[in-house]
């Protein structure tokens, strides 16, 4: 075990201590008991077209306010929509969208989304600002390594293809930078996390000053490594 992976455990276990395995009163859900999310992706495709209206027409936002969907990892597609039908806050035009989305459809849509082709990003490099942080954290400031739970590469955790489990990290390679940015301090002021990712990653986004969100955005809007 390395020691990027033994600092993830403990961070992940420190902070999910007292949560069930299953979604007890307001507690977040606990990620770590999922199985396998399997949908038709053909399926999906045919009832993505009003997703296309922000995320494209291939999974790739025009806005770049709002996510790539394409080449992300279904488990974590799936979790999202059932956190929007569950608990998305009013003004988010996703809690609309997934408040009439059956479970089948969501599964179907995830897979879907999951077999594109993800974004390529741009000619991103090992020196970039962001780099060093995404690779090594920031002991000083109590931030640990990104590559911990989203990969060396930005594509998700090691050993994801095996376990389910691993596939709720979401890939954040060539993800847009002013989404990553929001979607950081969106979880630095959530005072309830819907997941157990979630509950772990907040504390963790409060580490993090504005120039340093900024510097790992960019750089994985790039392509990472």
């Amino acid at each position: 075990m390395t020691a990027i992976e033994r600092l993830r455990r403990f961070l992940f276990a420190t902070a999910l201590a007292g949560i069930p395995l299953a979604h007890a009163g307001n507690g977040p859900v606990d990620l770590r008991a999922i199985d396998a999310v399997h949908g038709d992706a053909a399926a999906g495709k045919a009832k993505a077209s009003v997703c296309s209206a922000c995320h494209g027409p291939l999974g790739i936002a025009i806005v770049p306010t709002f996510p790539n969907l394409a080449g992300q990892k279904a488990e974590y597609l799936y979790w999202r929509l059932v956190m929007f039908k569950r608990a998305g806050k009013p003004e988010s035009p996703m809690t609309a969208q997934a408040a009439n989305l059956d479970d089948a459809s969501m599964r179907d849509l995830a897979a879907y989304f999951a077999s594109l082709p993800p974004a390529a990003g741009t000619a991103g490099t090992g020196t970039m600002p962001g780099a060093a942080i995404y690779r090594d954290g920031d002991p000083a400031a109590g931030v640990p390594p990104c590559q911990g739970c989203h990969g060396a590469d930005a594509r998700g955790r090691a050993g994801a293809d095996g376990d389910p489990r691993l596939r709720v990290y979401p890939m954040l390679r060539g993800q847009h930078a002013a989404y990553i940015a929001q979607r950081i301090k969106d979880l630095a002021a959530d005072a309830s996390p819907f997941t157990s990712t979630s509950h772990v990653m907040a504390p963790i986004a409060r580490t993090l000053d504005a120039a340093s969100v900024d510097a790992i955005a960019h750089w994985l809007e790039a392509g990472a490594p």
